[in-house]
């Protein structure tokens, strides 16, 4: 009885561990449809944040911008009609647990996208993101793309593309079926506690 709960708690804390990956396809897989899910970033330790081009298919101008805690780094670039794949900008050193906003300066328009959806003057997500297992080019890290057209355009989350490294998505650990595994592990554990006392 002791090994079959072992056995259940450690496929538990896998199954939550390949949950909290939250890897999904790349590029966007419902274009047309907006994305309806949220996500607020965090530096995931003390270090720099780094920014690294994956691509664009925007006819607009666009750049990036950081937020730390609110604050705007002043720190803007990766030009979508400039840069090439793997080109890379420092955002600076942030610390463990800061809260982080990318937002998209979209210099034709003049229209700032944030992927904190709640900063957007249409109130629309104008981000997908999941995570990225790396190349030869571009590390492991967090991909973000952005719809740069306001009220969503034609939602299909590629009109500016990035990697992130230093940052997680909070929401991973929040969702219901983490929830549920999280609680199915402790209880496992407390189980096990009880009986041998």
């Amino acid at each position: 009885m002791k090994s079959k709960l072992l056995n259940t708690v450690a496929a538990s804390l896998l199954a939550l561990s390949a949950l909290n990956a939250n890897a999904g396809p790349i590029p966007y897989p419902n274009p047309g449809v907006p994305n309806p899910v949220t996500y607020a970033f965090t530096a995931a330790s003390t270090g720099d944040v780094l920014a690294y081009f994956w691509g664009s298919t925007a006819g607009y101008t666009s750049t990036l911008s950081l937020l730390v805690n609110g604050v705007d780094t002043g720190i803007s670039g990766l030009n979508n009609h400039s840069s090439a794949y793997g080109d890379v900008l420092n955002f600076g050193t942030v610390n463990a647990g800061d809260s982080l906003v990318f937002r998209l300066n979209v210099l034709t328009t003049g229209d700032y996208w944030y992927s904190d959806t709640g900063l957007n003057y249409d109130g629309v997500n104008h981000v997908y993101s999941t995570s990225f297992d790396g190349d030869s080019i571009i590390p492991a890290g967090i991909f973000v793309s952005f719809e740069d057209l306001p009220f969503g355009g034609d939602f299909n989350y590629n009109d500016e593309d990035f990697v992130f490294t230093n940052i997680r998505d909070i929401n991973d650990v929040s969702e219901p079926l983490g929830v549920l595994l999280v609680g199915a592990g402790l209880a496992g554990i407390g189980m096990l506690r009880r009986r041998k006392h």
